[in-house]
């Protein structure tokens, strides 16, 4: 028996020795892993901030490529007035839309599904609320819709934007 309680106070001081330098070892690790992860923080923030500021020779004017703009044609549709959907007080939009095309064959190919685009619109239009006009928002969604509906009727042809030369809503 008093071999017992030999063999498990020598196994307690072990455990608490043995605790103990399991504690300094994991303290080591993660101070080890704190230094590493600090250095590398510390290499990547200078590359960030100092790295630009070395002298780099300029580009050469001749080999660098200009974006060049494309010229567009525009396409005035005609004034469109329509009738909003209401409760009660008749509310009125009056529209001019000008078609942005890439080219000007594209307006041979557009013209003549022109009653076909109107007829697109004007279903649309007539749809509308006041409040879906409300803002620039309302507006937004209003030419995309435009938009997909009139690259829908003129498919293959492609209509690269709808822009709205006056808008008013009465």
């Amino acid at each position: 028996m008093a071999d017992e309680n030999a063999a498990a106070d020598d196994f307690g001081e072990d455990g608490a020795e043995g605790a103990a330098s399991g504690g300094r070892k994991k303290l080591f690790l993660f101070g080890g892993i704190a230094l590493v992860v600090l250095l590398a923080a510390g290499g990547a923030g200078y590359y960030f901030l100092m790295g630009d500021a070395a002298p780099r020779p300029a580009p050469e004017t001749s080999e660098t490529p200009k974006e060049v703009q494309k010229p567009v044609v525009f396409y005035d549709l005609p004034e469109m007035t329509v009738n909003l959907a209401t409760d009660g007080r008749t509310t009125y939009l009056k529209v001019q839309i000008a078609l942005e095309l890439e080219n000007r064959a594209m307006v041979d190919q557009i013209q003549p599904y022109l009653p076909r685009i109107l007829d697109a619109f004007q279903i649309y239009l007539r749809e509308l609320r006041p409040a879906d006009l409300e803002g620039s928002a309302g507006l937004f969604r209003l030419k995309e819709e435009l938009l997909r509906r009139i690259n829908v009727s003129v498919y293959p042809a492609k209509v690269e934007g709808v822009l709205f030369k006056e808008i008013l809503v009465q």
